[in-house]
């Protein structure tokens, strides 16, 4: 066991890891990044499945923090496949030569804070002690990857394979009967591809999503160019959106423009393609009968291009569209079209149990080959919760959260000295464009460590009555919208007893204005020692 004392211990070498350990050195610090995987990338490096790739335009889910980078790097799609992303996360690893600091296949057991000496004590699964001043959670909102526990789960004769941890080598389904639990994004990504492989694919759906066409296609080098000729005023224009990305918002009400207007709308953003189509009309969020008009307009364009009408029924969402991540698909709903692929609604009647040849719902055997789960994250949480992670007094994170998560700006949570979280619940994160989310959190952690380093404060914590205040906060703005009212990982409903709490702040720019508040006013709503 060795023992080695840091200003600082970064978890995670996702893009948020990455950047906050090239922060901390232009400063003058000492710290390590400690990642489970054998490589950089974070949740580009696990999840590998067929079709993966980023639902926001490759130029703007990227880093801004370096012009030269912005400039160099090319993008061969509209919108990134996980390999490039990936590439391109070791392309700034190797670029910023991070690697020397990163220490791979070590997991964090658990994380303790020292009363007596203020600091953080840090154990791994390879036996290392480590200790630090500043303790730095970049562990992801979507890193930690939700298996069902279904009866004879360990019985299956074939291969079972998750989407948020898919084998580095690929897999080949040519020749296979293959069934795929779950219709969430990694799904809806991966479901045309698998169903061009295998000779037969089943889909088990217990909840309908809406899917908008991604368009995809090569990088047009004129828009690229446009672009990087005006970077800077670009991210900015983003930035000043709700979601910090280039949606641009419609600010007519749905209901106050004739209903061939709207349909022509709607029927633009379509031909557009991606997330833009959310910002058709401004109260789609707010106003259930502005939002019934689009989930109508989709559900029409699924009747269109799914043949089998008992088919297009059931791929046909009833809940709020846009209440649940939007999806964005190639062919997803033309995959239903082909004869080998078929979908059993689950919603009704579950899954009764896996068995050594496959999966039985409601007493109906299908015989199967691989089975692949694609059952999403414990989001937000659930990597966190997995670390044995003990503030002030021994008080174990998991217990403090047992509510649900309770955070002062996303950022930090009473009682956890000098823990800092990138992203975390009570941020705008899954909400925004996670990349200029995560500089936002990395460059606001950088100068209250340097702050502190200023002032020669030994700890900073967030006081009870500011974080109460900011979850309140949190939860108010959410209940002005619609999002809280269907069953999704926003909320923490699709993991068995967790609690239901609303976790991502909406609303990119008046978070970021808060946040200056706070760091312009001394760090108000937190303590120091």
């Amino acid at each position: 066991m060795t023992e080695t004392k840091f200003d600082a211990l970064i978890v995670g070498a996702g893009f948020a890891g990455l950047y906050m350990l090239h922060k901390l050195r232009g400063m003058g610090m000492s710290a390590r990044v400690l990642e489970t995987g054998s490589g950089v990338g974070g949740t580009w490096y696990w999840n590998r499945y067929p079709g993966a790739r980023c639902d926001i335009g490759s130029l703007e889910y990227s880093y801004q923090f370096s012009a030269e980078l912005q400039q160099e790097w090319h993008w061969s799609e509209r919108y990134a496949p996980q390999p490039e992303i990936l590439d391109y996360a070791n392309h700034v690893a190797d670029r910023f030569d991070l690697r020397r600091d990163i220490q791979f296949n070590t997991r964090v057991l658990s994380a303790t804070f020292n009363d007596a000496t203020n600091d953080w004590t840090l154990e791994t699964s390879t036996g290392d002690r480590l200790t630090a001043t500043h303790c730095i959670m970049a562990t992801g909102c979507l890193s930690s990857a939700n298996t069902p526990d279904f009866d004879g789960m360990d019985s299956f004769n074939g291969t079972t394979y998750h989407t948020g941890k898919w084998p580095h080598e690929g897999v080949d389904f040519s020749g296979l009967r293959v069934g795929i639990i779950g219709t969430g994004s990694s799904a809806i990504q991966s479901i045309p591809i698998i169903a061009e492989q295998a000779t037969h694919l089943t889909v088990f759906q217990r909840t309908a999503n809406y899917a908008v066409p991604a368009h995809n296609g090569p990088m047009d080098p004129d828009i690229e160019r446009a672009i990087k000729a005006d970077y800077a005023g670009f991210r900015a224009r983003n930035a000043a959106n709700r979601t910090g990305t280039s949606t641009v918002v419609n600010m007519q009400s749905a209901l106050t423009v004739s209903e061939d207007d709207r349909d022509q709308i709607y029927e633009e953003r379509w031909e557009v393609g991606g997330l833009q189509f959310r910002g058709a009309f401004s109260d789609l969020i707010f106003d259930l009968d502005a939002n019934e008009t689009a989930a109508d307009f989709v559900r029409a364009k699924i009747r269109a291009s799914v043949k089998d009408p008992a088919t297009a029924e059931l791929l046909s969402p009833t809940n709020t569209f846009g209440c649940k991540r939007l999806c964005v698909d190639t062919d997803y709903y033309a995959t239903y079209n082909r004869d080998n692929v078929s979908l059993v609604d689950v919603s009704e009647t579950p899954v009764d149990a896996i068995t050594p040849e496959g999966v039985t719902v409601g007493g109906e055997r299908y015989a199967l080959d691989a089975i692949v789960l694609a059952t999403g994250f414990d989001a937000m949480t659930g990597a966190l919760a997995k670390i044995d992670i003990r503030g002030a007094g021994g008080t174990p994170l998991t217990d403090k959260w047992a509510a649900g998560p309770r955070t002062y700006l996303g950022l930090a949570t009473a009682g956890f000295p000098n823990l800092f979280t990138i992203t975390g619940p009570g941020s705008p994160s899954v909400l925004s464009n996670m990349i200029p989310s995560i500089e936002h959190h990395v460059e606001w952690i950088a100068d209250c460590v340097g702050y502190m380093r200023d002032n020669n404060h030994a700890t900073i914590d967030p006081t009870l009555e500011s974080e109460d205040a900011w979850v309140e906060h949190v939860n108010e703005i959410a209940n002005t919208t619609l999002y809280p009212t269907c069953n999704s990982w926003y909320l923490g409903a699709n993991v068995p007893g967790k609690p239901r709490v609303f976790m991502p702040y909406i609303g990119v720019p008046p978070y970021v204005e808060k946040c200056a508040k706070v760091a312009n006013n001394g760090y108000e709503g937190f303590s120091f020692s």
